[in-house]
C-alpha cells in the first residue's frame, strides 16, 4: 500500500511539472502578444471578471481574444495546481498515517 502511495505522489508530482511547463509555454505565448500591443492590466482584474470587462476589455476592444485567453490559461494553471497539490497533501498525510 505504501508503494502505491509514493507512485501515485511521485506520478503527480511529475504531472503538476508538467502543468507548469504546459501552461507556461501557452501563457508565454499569449503574454508576449500582450507585451507587444502594451497592453496593461494587474492580478485583481485577473480574478474579478466585471472589472475585467469595465476596465480593461474597454480599452482594448482589438485585443479581447488574447486577454481572454492568457486569463483563461491563468485561472486553469492555478486551479489544476492547486487540486493537485492538495492531492499530494492527502496521500502524503494517509501514508504517514499508515
Amino acid at each position: 500500500m505504501t508503494d502505491i502511495l509514493i507512485y501515485l505522489i511521485i506520478g503527480i508530482f511529475l504531472a503538476l511539472l508538467f502543468l507548469n511547463i504546459y501552461f507556461r509555454v501557452k501563457v508565454l505565448k499569449v503574454y508576449k502578444t500582450l507585451v507587444q500591443n502594451k497592453i496593461q492590466f494587474d492580478s485583481s482584474h485577473i480574478f474579478n471578471s466585471s472589472k475585467m470587462e469595465s476596465e480593461v476589455l474597454v480599452k482594448y476592444p482589438k485585443h479581447k481574444d488574447d486577454i481572454l485567453n492568457f486569463v483563461g490559461h491563468i485561472k486553469k494553471s492555478i486551479a489544476i495546481a492547486v487540486i493537485l497539490v492538495l492531492m499530494i497533501t492527502v496521500m502524503g498525510f494517509i501514508l504517514k498515517r499508515i
